[in-house]
């Protein structure tokens, strides 16, 4: 229970201090949602409690942080998580000498141990005979009123969002004033200071909303409101299966949106405007006790204007996303660790023209960018060749880079917006302008660097040589005394035993939200992965028990754990080699070999027998809940080995923040995950759904078909279902095989994959019914198609939101009779 300060008057007497606190002490058992002139707010062990407990206001500091700020928080979730924060841009350094109090002005004002005031409501025009107070209402929001006339609402924290918006909060513009409600971004994940990333209501006066870079750059928009379909026209998921309810108001003094949660819905949600420039659906699941990213615009982080900040590249499969370019380095290393990389890079050496004399600096010289997505705002000039177009840039100190292909462009100052990996068509090859001494020394530097350092390596060599030879040998024996002593349990191998054989993790194999992949040979030439878990809690104890547990599982489509490492904070697991990588590299890279119909229904089946197993056969049913793609690998013959199983037990609540920010997972999450509803074998069989919808097709299910054409509504499991239904399957194949492809499995495959993304859990099949109707076992009837699915059918304009996530439960009705009709006996 809060406690509140009683500011005493001096000039009182003793009786009547005495009488004070009695009502002081009153007040707080009987209410401690509100601040009146007589109470104030101070120091982390006082708080206001709304009055049935689900919001909480005091003082916050953020994880890896110094300062303290007022903030308001959900009460009764596990993750502090706040809601609003009032002196974001003036943080406090002691909370205990700092008060949140009702100010001689009548506003809510917080005063540090300086006695200075460094945030108030700024409301003007209070009648100062009136008293006032604060109050925390039980949907998040602070409101400042009159004692004597709480309707009269002077001020509230709900239409003064920082970062998140929650239901019943306006987001507009005030036509009278011209000032915008808009959603900041915090600096960083750790700095609740304005960002750089805003959401608004179009400022000219459409109804639409724009995501914003440095408020003047906008890189995403809403589309406008229709009234007749009540939705944006670019937001699909405002449809009859969303579970909110949204309001659009537009009236002489104001444009705004509202939104509240539909009734007879259990989920706690919040919009955020996220420091790397996403705005974000967020919901809590109380089964994992942590938030799910459930929808997020731009759908790709690397849309993002100016993510990477001047002279970063964004990778959109890179962890983190931002790295610099050739030639530079992070401005802030700080900013960096904190997610922050809107400061971008800077440059190792200066340009021979920046030099104090260039006459004494070599030509500046250009790097060869490929496959980048070029820079915005370039300057464009009409020459005759690739080397007119760089002597062009070359004549001007400010010029950064240039690229050539029919026409010059040159860009000056910083590059901003660049994409490395990126193969559309208005990509490009940049060259970039560096120093000449970042390609190479001069003969001069070189010679008298090998004179410095020629002799020193002779002197050394040979004692370097001998005790690699040393640790080698007693790495190779111990290494060798380990496996030989195993007999096929786990190996508990030495950290530096596995730094030693991968090379000190230097041929990384591949990265996720879990860790980072390395490639490593054992002394008996046995190919491994080591995988390094980033973020691990756990104790030793417990990691060796789960551990334990997971390596007793030994099926021919799993992957198989090796041995682990548990020394000090770090926690690797090592797994079998897959010497033919995951199942994605195969499917959507071009570059390799193509798999033909045979190999992907082989991989299908195998995966859904690993699958199965994990279901069915283990001791312990054991959940996958992160099914896709990249999770499946292919051995030397193309079987298929499920990766990663039993990470959810292993992780514990630390999976959840993991599939809070996997980028790739969210379009194979299933419905359960944002109704709050509990986590079933049934959420695999989902995932699995969308998985053979990509072996069938050969692409993303929210990419194009190669050629530019989009599947109908751009979202291939909707297309497909119609065409399931129409009886036209071969349209599905994959266009790359021909038509190769025999049509009953085809037809089966279909089938077995729109019934596994059912919105119902209970439609769905089990992975042991999707066994047996793959192996031609049992006959499947043909699926209907799920509601959410149905309303991308309609709205075919509507491409945003079903590539990136799966529609939320809908119809039990519907759903529990097409169960019954879904296997039919074979005779």
């Amino acid at each position: 229970m809060a406690s509140l300060r009683l500011r005493g008057n001096p000039l009182l007497s003793s009786s009547s201090i005495l009488s004070l606190c009695l009502l002081s002490l009153l007040s707080i058992a009987t209410s401690t949602d509100t601040i009146t002139s007589d109470s104030s707010l101070s120091g982390t062990n006082q708080k206001l409690i709304s009055a049935q407990g689900k919001f909480a206001l005091g003082f916050y500091q953020p994880t890896s942080s110094s300062n303290w700020y007022i903030a308001i928080w959900y009460n009764t979730i596990s993750v502090q998580t706040p809601v609003f924060i009032a002196n974001r841009n003036a943080p406090l350094t002691d909370p205990a000498t700092s008060q949140l109090t009702i100010g001689t002005d009548g506003n809510l004002v917080l005063i540090n141990g300086s006695k200075t005031e460094v945030w108030s409501t700024n409301v003007s025009g209070i009648n100062p005979s009136n008293k006032t107070q604060a109050v925390l209402d039980d949907n998040g929001n602070l409101v400042l009123s009159y004692v004597s006339n709480t309707s009269n609402v002077l001020w509230q924290s709900i239409d003064n969002p920082t970062d998140t918006w929650l239901p019943g909060g306006k987001l507009g513009l005030n036509k009278t004033t011209g000032i915008s409600q808009r959603l900041i971004s915090w600096k960083s994940s750790t700095d609740p200071a304005e960002g750089i990333y805003s959401l608004l209501l179009d400022p000219n006066g459409t109804s639409q909303y724009f995501i914003q870079w440095n408020k003047t750059e906008g890189y995403w928009t809403s589309g406008t409101w229709s009234e007749t379909q009540r939705i944006f026209t670019l937001v699909p998921e405002m449809t009859e299966n969303f579970v909110y309810n949204f309001t659009y108001v537009s009236n002489s003094q104001e444009n705004y949106f509202t939104y509240s949660i539909k009734s007879g819905t259990n989920v706690t949600s919040r919009f955020i405007m996220d420091h790397n420039g996403q705005i974000q659906q967020q919901n809590w699941v109380d089964t994992t006790q942590q938030w799910i990213l459930f929808w997020s615009q731009p759908r790709q982080t690397c849309q993002v204007y100016a993510l990477c900040g001047p002279y970063g590249s964004c990778n959109e499969n890179g962890l983190p996303y931002c790295n610099c370019l050739q030639g530079f380095t992070q401005k802030s290393q700080s900013d960096y660790s904190m997610e922050d990389y809107s400061g971008g890079c800077v440059r190792k050496t200066k340009l021979q023209c920046e030099s104090s004399d260039p006459t004494k600096v070599p030509q500046d010289k250009f790097y060869v960018l490929y496959n980048m997505k070029l820079p915005n705002n370039s300057q464009s000039m009409q020459v005759n060749s690739a080397a007119e177009c760089e002597s062009a840039c070359l004549k001007s100190c400010s010029c950064s880079a240039y690229s050539y292909k029919s026409r010059c462009n040159l860009w000056y100052g910083g590059l901003l917006n660049l994409q490395d990996g990126y193969t559309s068509s208005d990509g490009g090859t940049l060259y970039l302008r560096l120093a000449a001494s970042e390609f190479s020394a001069s003969k001069s530097n070189k010679g008298l660097i090998i004179g410095t350092i020629v002799g020193s390596i002779v002197v050394i060599l040979f004692f370097i040589v001998v005790v690699m030879c040393v640790m080698k040998r007693r790495r190779d024996q111990r290494a060798a005394r380990l496996l030989k002593e195993s007999r096929g349990t786990l190996i508990a191998f030495r950290y530096d035993d596995l730094q030693y054989v991968t090379k000190n993790f230097s041929e990384k194999l591949g990265g996720g939200a879990f860790g980072s992949v390395y490639k490593g040979l054992l002394p008996d030439s046995t190919a491994i992965a080591v995988k390094r878990l980033d973020g691990f809690h756990q104790g030793e104890k417990q990691f060796r028990a789960e551990v334990s547990t997971i390596g007793t599982i030994q099926h021919v489509n799993l992957v198989r754990l090796i041995g682990f490492c548990s020394e000090a904070s770090c926690r690797l697991l090592v797994y079998e080699y897959m010497p033919n990588s995951s199942l994605d590299t195969k499917l959507f890279n071009t570059r390799d070999a193509l798999l033909n119909w045979s190999t992907r229904y082989q991989i299908a089946l195998g995966t859904a027998r690993g699958l199965a197993y994990l279901h069915e056969k283990c001791r312990d049913c054991i959940i996958h809940c992160d099914i896709k793609p990249e999770n499946i690998l292919l051995d030397d013959n193309f079987v298929p080995k499920v990766a990663d199983f039993g990470l959810s037990k292993l992780l514990g609540r630390d999976f959840s923040r993991v599939l809070t920010t996997m980028r790739g997972t969210r379009g194979y999450l299933a419905p359960e995950w944002i109704t709050g509803v509990p986590i079933t074998p049934k959420a695999d069989v989902f995932s699995y759904g969308m998985m053979l919808f990509e072996l069938i097709s050969g692409h993303r299910n929210n990419s194009d078909q190669g050629d530019g054409k989009l599947w109908g509504t751009g979202f291939f499991p909707s297309f497909a279902a119609r065409k399931l239904i129409e009886g036209d399957v071969q349209t599905l194949l994959d266009q790359k095989l021909n038509g190769e492809a025999p049509i009953q499995e085809l037809e089966r495959a279909c089938k077995v994959a729109c019934w596994c993304i059912q919105d119902d859990e209970t439609s769905r099949p089990t992975m042991g019914q999707v066994v047996q109707i793959l192996e031609g076992i049992l006959e499947v009837n043909t699926p209907p198609m799920p509601i959410s699915l149905r309303v991308m059918g309609e709205s075919p304009d509507y491409i945003n939101f079903f590539s990136d996530m799966s529609s939320s439960a809908t119809s039990k009705t519907q759903s529990t009779s097409a169960a019954s009709s879904l296997v039919k006996n074979s005779s």
